[in-house]
């Protein structure tokens, strides 16, 4: 057992680039989440930000973006349940959103890599300012902003900037810190006021001498992300310790209660992200004096970028946010701290998976029945024989190409392989009707539309296909009467 998370803020990362909940469920997420234990908000807005002007371009063109009234409403709610609201703004790496667009397609690092802003010139350092801007205004009274910086892919590798690295020195390191620095010190100079968050992986190879020499001393807080359950503890002690040895004391954590574990999941477990958050108070526990550990925060990603499939959706998600978030109140996952957790949820086990309603109240749990129905759909569309029906032993043994193709069809068996399609696909249709009609409630269309054709299409197509084909098969072989 370790002690509980020191004193600091415990952030819920709300990643709003897929799968951006209706506003009326998002504000009733953000008390829930007050209510399990968290005292901040991380916002990665992305395309969801009601950008205006030339940035116009970067609003969600599949479902409206938030309005200026809305972006006000989530934090003034978020306020009400004493929780601080943190912008993310990307302005290196992850910017899909904004350099997949063709009149933004020159300020790529390379012309194939979307994510990765090229660091030369004013223009995108006037772009991401003017993002930065744009969000400031929109957030009046905050005091801290998360620009991140992660996952600067094939930086180096564009032709403005091997010019750059033939006439200086320090290679591709120097060459991100001269733009993250930019960038933080534009912010800060705008706004004296603010703590600057930034994460951290582009910097762990940096020598302490030249973190120290970097320029962000003082200016930056690096936040080190980890989300593996087998999180490495004296490696990442070692490595707080390297930065605060470099003059970066001030350091934040990032662990994951879902959108970790696999790109395509669509339900969490629970002990995998709470396995994580246990190592992470090992971290804090075994850290030196010198590094002050300002908060942790809980990231929720909902794609592993603007382009990927969605991960998992929010309502699914709770009994884990819930138990890493009572995890770090209590400093342990046994018996007591589980308790704690499902009897706030009405639930009966952390699990989602293996959970059943015990309480009728779903104030700590808002989208209770939607993760219902996910768990329900998904466990259906997992049964091995649906969703391998194709390798059904009498659809290969009586309904081969072959005999499709030569009309060597056993008419008693191949009916009896196309009821059981046709069995499967209507209960099939059952469950998602209604699932279709509660996500319909707390997301936009274009988000059921695209859960559905990830996760359900793919099951569903061989079950009519197999339907359509025996159909037409008996249909030319069978007398008419």
């Amino acid at each position: 057992m370790s002690p509980p998370w020191p004193a600091g803020k415990k952030l819920v990362h709300l990643d709003l680039k897929g799968a951006p909940p209706r506003i009326e469920y998002l504000l009733k997420l953000i008390g829930a989440f007050a209510e399990l234990g968290a005292d901040g908000l991380l916002v990665e807005y992305e395309d969801m930000f009601p950008y205006e002007g030339e940035l116009k371009m970067l609003q969600a063109s599949a479902h409206s973006a938030y309005s200026r009234e809305e972006v006000l409403s989530i934090q003034k709610a978020a306020v009400a349940a004493g929780m601080e609201v943190i912008p993310l703004i990307q302005t290196f790496g992850h910017m899909e959103f904004v350099l997949k667009h063709d009149a933004l397609s020159g300020l790529r690092e390379v012309p194939h890599c979307l994510g990765t802003l090229s660091p030369h010139g004013e223009r995108p350092l006037q772009l991401v300012t003017e993002m930065v801007r744009q969000v400031m205004e929109l957030h009046p009274g905050i005091t801290t902003l998360h620009i991140g910086a992660d996952e600067v892919y094939l930086l180096g590798e564009g032709e403005q900037s091997r010019k750059w690295l033939e006439s200086h020195d320090g290679g591709v390191t120097q060459l991100f810190l001269s733009h993250v620095t930019r960038v933080a010190q534009a912010a800060k100079t705008a706004w004296p006021q603010l703590s600057i968050l930034m994460w951290d992986d582009m910097m762990r190879d940096m020598s302490e001498d030249t973190l120290r020499d970097s320029g962000l001393v003082g200016l930056v807080q690096p936040m080190l992300w980890d989300y593996n359950p087998d999180l490495d503890v004296d490696k990442t002690v070692s490595l707080l310790e390297k930065y605060g040895r470099a003059g970066l004391a001030e350091v934040w954590a990032a662990s994951s209660f879902k959108g970790s574990s696999s790109v395509h999941t669509s339900v969490p477990g629970s002990q995998r992200h709470v396995d994580n958050t246990l190592q992470w108070l090992r971290v804090a526990e075994g850290v030196s004096g010198d590094v002050h550990i300002r908060g942790v925060a809980l990231t929720g990603w909902q794609r592993y970028d603007h382009l990927s499939v969605l991960c998992e959706l929010l309502p699914v998600a709770l009994p884990s946010l819930a138990s890493c978030l009572q995890t770090l109140a209590d400093g342990e996952f046994g018996a007591e701290t589980q308790s704690r957790v499902t009897s706030k949820l009405g639930i009966s086990s952390v699990e989602v998976e293996a959970m059943e309603k015990v309480a009728k109240d779903t104030a700590m749990f808002p989208g209770r029945l939607l993760a219902e129905l996910i768990v329900d759909l998904n466990s259906f569309l997992n049964l091995e024989d649906v969703r391998y029906f194709e390798q059904n032993m009498f659809l290969r043994g009586w309904f081969s190409p072959y005999q499709r193709r030569m009309k060597m069809v056993n008419p008693l068996i191949v009916l009896q392989v196309q009821n059981q399609a046709t069995a499967y696909l209507t209960a099939l249709q059952q469950k998602l009707d209604l699932l279709m009609v509660e996500m319909g409630r707390l997301y936009p269309e274009s988000t059921v539309q695209e859960w559905v054709e990830e996760h359900v299409w793919p099951v569903r197509a061989p079950l009519q296909r197999t339907v359509e084909e025996i159909s037409a098969c008996l249909t030319e072989m069978l007398p008419t009467h």
